[in-house]
Formats: C-alpha cells, structure tokens, sequence
C-alpha cells in the first residue's frame, strides 16, 4: 500500500472550510483505491500573520519541502490590507511558490455539461464541449522583477520590470508542449511581441523549442489582447495555451469564467519534480467565511488534479472528478444553484461527494 504527506495550509477566510472538505473526499478516495494518506498542516497568508508575524514561516516552507504534496485553500482578506506589500498574505503566497521552485501554474478551464446554462457564452460559441488548460510561468516576470519608486521631475513614481531568461522561457515551454502532446496537440503562445523585449525573446525561444523537440505538435502565437478577444469570440480555438507570469494570472482568470463559476476551477502549481501546491482558483472570500455558503468544489478538484500529477493516482483522480459532475445533477452551493436543484451547504457538498464515490 503507498503512502503519501500531504502538508494543508489552509490559510484564511473560507480556506479551513474548503480545505477539510477535500481531505474528507481525499480519504474517502484513499479507502477506495488503497492507498495512505498522512496529514501536516502548517500556516500561509493572513493566518501566519496572525500566528507568527510572518506570511510565510521558514517552518511551513519545509514541511512543504519534505512532503509529497501541499494543499492550499486560500489567503488574505481586508484584515491585513493595509500592511506594505511585501508583508501581506499574498507575499507568502508568492515566497512558496519560489521556494518550493514552482514555476510551472496550470489552470483548466472546463464547462461542465450540468453547468453550461451557467456560462456568459452563448451555447453556439461554447459548441459541445469546452477545455482549454492555460499554463502560467510562476516564478519569473514583472511579478519577481526588480521594483522600487523614485522621484521624477519632482514626484513620486514606481516601477516593475519585467524580465525573461532563456532557460525559464525554454522550461515553461516545455510544460506546455507536454500538455498538448497529452491532450488535444495544439499550443497557443501568447506574448506582446509587438512591444516587448521579454515576450520577443520569449516568442522566438518557444517557437525554437516547437520546432527542435515537438515538432508534432502545431504551435501558434497571439498578442495577449487579442487573445484576450479570442477567449470569448471562439475559445473552441484553444487547447494549451503557454503565456508569461503577469499575462496568465489576468487570461486564466477570464477563461475561467467562461466555465460559467469560479468556484468551480482548480489550480495545480508544479517545478522539476512531483511535488506541487494544489488550490482553488478562487479567493478566500471572507465575507462569506463561516456560513456554510462557500462552494468546495474547486478545492476538490484540486486534490483531483494532486491525484493525477503528483501522486500517481490517474483512477482516484477522474472517480473524484466523475463525483463532482454527478452531484452537479441534483445539488448545488449557492454559487451555482439554479431552480429546481437541492441547494446544501459547503459540508453537505463534500459529504455528496465522499457518497458518489
């Protein structure tokens, strides 16, 4: 029987709520295909704040280095607001992820078939099925840059800067052709040719990976903006689309809302190795924390995703993801509900769950 740590950092607002839902479904899942899972959990975000004084503890960092896998739900709310940026929750949010070397985000962005009333798209633009999966570089960009303010012409400005090496272009790349060789082998490399230094370093580095090592798999490039316009003109279009830090953070967000519900979209961030930090995409929403309102499923879908690609449980993995579309038949969170359904509560979703599979 294999065994597996998982570390939890359940962090703040609906992050503990979410989070003890998917371990429920997660040991439901681990009885069911015969394998172990051992529990740490450590402190991220507003909570390490609060505990610690720091948003990321050198203790968390290496629990998270010595397990299998992490489990986020989510961090930060108005309570820590107005602390400089580099000691808000999301700074630790940031720090794990380089220090865990995690430079590869990949967000799906799936409609359910239960779920397509749910999507701004016309039917006709959403066809009969959409998956697109954005691969996001992590750990580079405008985010990690060099910044800082000074004075010009008497006032105060700030700057970022973005930055792009070969070799982080030339791994991210990868990861992405990868993706497409398993799925449906097209990649959309998205970038600001037109205008940037780093995206046409990057355009020419991606391209010289498609043609050197996949050349089976048919690559194309847009302009973020247009790409942006392409998203909800027809993103029947997509399958992999490989982008920069700051350009995959604002395109993923919008591709997931044409899956009709944030609430419903997981997140898996991975380096060289198996280990990753799996989330929801969602934030931690805490006016909400504490109602019972807030929707699991995401998170769920995480562990799914931590099943699959950290884990080597591809089995466990799609019976969780069959669980969730077979609930989304008769019960919804508030989020989602729609006339007719059974609406429950973040704990009664992951007891359906747990139930379905």
């Amino acid at each position: 029987m294999k065994n597996y740590k998982i570390v939890l950092l359940k962090g703040d607002g609906i992050g503990p709520e979410i989070v003890t839902q998917a371990v429920k479904v997660l040991n439901r899942a681990a009885d069911k295909f015969g394998f172990q899972i051992a529990y740490d959990e450590a402190f991220l975000g507003g909570s390490a704040i609060d505990a610690t004084g720091v948003p990321l503890p050198q203790e968390t960092i290496d629990k998270c280095k010595a397990a299998d896998s992490t489990l986020l739900g989510a961090v930060g709310g108005p309570k820590w607001d107005q602390r400089p940026g580099d000691s808000r929750p999301e700074a630790g949010l940031l720090g794990i992820r380089g220090a865990l070397g995690l430079f590869a985000n990949l967000r799906p962005a799936v409609i359910f078939e239960q779920l397509r009333e749910a999507s701004p798209l016309k039917a006709e633009i959403i066809g009969d099925n959409l998956d697109i999966m954005v691969v996001r570089e992590l750990t580079g960009g405008i985010y990690f840059g060099e910044r800082g303010h000074k004075t010009v012409n008497g006032f105060d400005a700030a700057y970022d800067t973005e930055m792009y090496s070969v070799p982080e272009i030339e791994r991210i790349a990868r990861v992405g052709f990868d993706m497409a060789e398993k799925r449906g082998g097209k990649l959309c490399s998205v970038d600001k040719a037109n205008v940037l230094e780093s995206s046409r370093l990057w355009r020419a580095t991606v391209a010289r990976i498609g043609k050197e090592e996949y050349p089976n798999i048919e690559s194309t490039n847009l302009y973020v903006d247009n790409c942006a316009m392409q998203l909800v003109r027809n993103p029947k279009q997509f399958d992999v689309i490989v982008t920069s830090n700051i350009f995959g953070d604002i395109l993923s967000d919008e591709a997931s809302m044409i899956s009709g519900s944030i609430g419903m979209l997981p997140s898996a961030s991975l380096g060289t190795g198996k280990a990753g930090l799996y989330e929801p995409v969602h934030g931690s929403a805490p006016d909400i924390a504490g109602t019972g309102m807030a929707n699991p499923l995401a998170t769920i879908l995480s562990a799914a995703m931590m099943l699959r690609y950290s884990l080597d449980q591809p089995e466990a993995a799609k019976a969780i993801e069959d669980a969730v579309a077979a609930v989304l038949t008769t019960a919804r969170t508030v989020d989602i509900y729609t006339d007719g359904m059974r609406k429950v509560t973040c704990e009664e979703m992951g007891d359906l769950v747990c139930k379905l599979l």
